[in-house]
C-alpha cells in the first residue's frame, strides 16, 4: 500500500506536535495533502476512474474544512501549514 504505517508516523512527527499527535489539525492536513498529491498522481495516468476522481475531491473538502478551521481558531498555525505544505492560498 502506498500509505505505510512508517510514512504515517512520519507525516505525524514533522507536522505534529510528536508521532502519536494524529488528532493535531496540522497533522491531518498534512497527510491529506499527502494523500491528495499520491491520487492526483494516479489520475494523471487513469482518467476514467471516476472513483479515484470522486474520493480525491472529498479529500480535498475535508482539507478545505479543516484549514478553515485553523483559519478562524489560529492564523498563525494556519499560516505556518500552509507555508510549510506550499498550499495556495
Amino acid at each position: 500500500m502506498y500509505l505505510s504505517t512508517e510514512k504515517k508516523k512520519e507525516i505525524f512527527g514533522q507536522y505534529g506536535k510528536n508521532e502519536q499527535d494524529t488528532g493535531s489539525a496540522e497533522g491531518q492536513v498534512a497527510l491529506f495533502t499527502y494523500r491528495i498529491n499520491h491520487l492526483t498522481e494516479h489520475l494523471k495516468s487513469n482518467k476514467n476512474d471516476n472513483g479515484t476522481r470522486r474520493a480525491l475531491i472529498r479529500l480535498v473538502g475535508k482539507r478545505r474544512n479543516l484549514l478553515d478551521y485553523l483559519k478562524q481558531k489560529d492564523i498563525t498555525r494556519y499560516r505556518s501549514i500552509i507555508a510549510a505544505l506550499n498550499l495556495r492560498k
